[in-house]
């Protein structure tokens, strides 16, 4: 079969069954009369192995070794192309995302598409002073939502987050939706930065988010969205920051906000019987116990008096100690 005939039926170029040739993969087993290349069978078979192995991302030389060298075995080779493959597949879908965000942005012109480009590369510079002056600028600019919460999730400097979370607070609805979608990330720390951007965005969208983080499996979630709730008045804050003080996780500030909440009379009783129920736990040792007591010293009403009545006879001394200044306290204020 001459190369016209095997270029339609295999086809390959016949430009490129020449290049092949002259790379030494493929050897036409036979001339004519006129001395034109002929192919057997065996030939065309060795094209389309060629090709096969190709399309698997091979280069021509991997694929001489391959067809030619008895000793070759593959699996090293595949457990390359696999990472190599991996590689671009990571590289085209960070491009394909970049220019997503670029239309997203709808640039007027080129100019557009330069300031848009510059901002999301300083997003993710390796410079704490670029990322930090990149979000601050991103109030001004189109940069798509996506990207500055994407930069936001990532970023371990204080500083710059700090800046990060400012600029989400002004980015609009669809910042909270893609913050609270990190909530549920398996890495603990994307989860940390998403709850603390969420607990700076006000609004009645953000506090349903934050009541909804009050059920997560992180403590640290939890701990920052009770925190925020009490400082917007949610009640349903009340049992998470109970256990933060039982916990000692931010136990002081669990108890500054205990007593914002206690503003309201029926609110305050039922801190107060929560703070007496976790004290009067078997479980609970006397450091919880002593941290319970001083969380009371800021909640008003008739249960809390009684209760700091009983435990000024408490067993534990420093609970007894803790108790009793705190009645002091209360009837010189009730006194003055």
């Amino acid at each position: 079969m001459l190369i016209g005939e095997v270029a339609r039926r295999s086809g390959v170029s016949a430009r490129m069954l020449r290049h092949y040739e002259s790379l030494g993969l493929l050897r036409p087993t036979g001339r004519t009369g006129g001395g034109y290349r002929e192919y057997t069978d065996e030939d065309i078979a060795r094209i389309f192995h060629i090709e096969s192995l190709r399309s698997l991302g091979m280069s021509l030389r991997e694929v001489g070794r391959a067809l030619d060298d008895p000793g070759f075995t593959p699996s090293a080779l595949v457990e390359d192309l696999i990472r190599g493959t991996r590689e671009r597949i990571a590289q085209e879908t960070e491009l394909l995302t970049r220019l997503g965000r670029i239309g997203a942005s709808r640039p007027a012109g080129w100019e557009d598409v330069l300031r848009t480009v510059a901002l999301l590369q300083g997003l993710t510079s390796e410079s704490a002073g670029r990322r930090q002056r990149a979000a601050l600028s991103s109030v001004d600019e189109a940069v798509p939502v996506e990207a500055l919460v994407e930069a936001a999730l990532s970023e371990a400097d204080p500083h710059v987050a700090g800046a990060f979370r400012w600029a989400l607070a002004q980015a609009g609805e669809d910042g909270p939706r893609l913050l609270a979608e990190g909530l549920a990330s398996p890495v603990a720390d994307v989860r940390r930065r998403a709850v603390q951007a969420l607990a700076e965005i006000p609004g009645p969208e953000v506090t349903v988010l934050l009541r909804g983080a009050l059920a997560s499996e992180d403590p640290a979630v939890r701990g920052y969205a009770a925190l925020e709730l009490g400082a917007r008045g949610e009640a349903e804050a009340v049992p998470a920051l109970l256990d933060m003080i039982v916990e000692e996780m931010r136990d002081v500030d669990a108890a500054d906000a205990l007593s914002a909440l206690a503003g309201t009379p029926d609110l305050a009783d039922r801190i107060a019987d929560g703070l007496v129920h976790r004290l009067a736990r078997p479980a609970a040792g006397p450091a919880v116990r002593r941290r319970l007591t001083q969380a009371l010293a800021d909640i008003p009403g008739a249960t809390t008096a009684r209760a700091l009545e009983e435990l000024a006879h408490d067993e534990d001394r420093g609970v007894a100690v803790t108790a009793a200044y705190l009645l002091g306290r209360r009837a010189r204020g009730l006194d003055g």
